[in-house]
């Protein structure tokens, strides 16, 4: 039994920085939106906030994710 205890990753990987994005945008919108009383672009935002949670866990299955097979970290200096 080792005393190390692994990491779980920072989340900087293609699949966190791409849902992030797309979720950043979405709640940048929806308060514009919110602010600008329009409702039906409100709950557009609301869905892109969930379809920015999918995309990430989706890229995170196909190996963008930190442990995935397709993601090579960056060294750190």
């Amino acid at each position: 039994m080792s005393n190390e205890i692994e990491e779980p990753g920072e989340g900087n990987s293609p699949a966190a920085w791409t849902a992030v994005s797309i979720m950043l945008v979405a709640v940048i919108a929806g308060v514009v939106f919110f602010w600008l009383d329009i409702p039906v672009l409100v709950v557009a935002s609301v869905v892109l906030l969930v379809v920015g949670l999918i995309v990430g866990w989706a890229m995170s299955k196909a190996g963008y994710g930190v442990r995935g097979p397709k993601f090579t970290p960056k060294a750190h200096n």
